[in-house]
């Protein structure tokens, strides 16, 4: 038996998991995160790949990239809102 066997997604000691990667197949599908609702403006930097996936997918759901990245905030705050209650 190794020292890692006991570590399912077979990371060293050396390596830490994102937390959002582990979470990747509850998210919301792009069909579900093209919906409307009241907004705030505000500046955010996201990475180039996220910024490139949106927009491929909204285009696809003749949708905004925009809304959808809102959306999925929308989403994740409300999951992890009701878990704080």
């Amino acid at each position: 038996m190794g020292e890692n066997d006991n570590n399912n997604n077979n990371n060293t000691d050396n390596e830490t998991v994102d937390p959002i990667e582990q979470q990747v197949g509850s998210l919301p599908s792009p069909e579900q995160l093209a919906q409307q609702e009241e907004t705030v403006k505000i500046t955010l930097a996201l990475s180039r790949v996220s910024v490139r996936y949106f927009k491929e997918q909204a285009k696809k759901h003749n949708t905004s990239y925009q809304k959808m990245i809102r959306r999925l905030l929308d989403l994740y705050t409300r999951e992890y809102k009701n878990r704080d209650k």
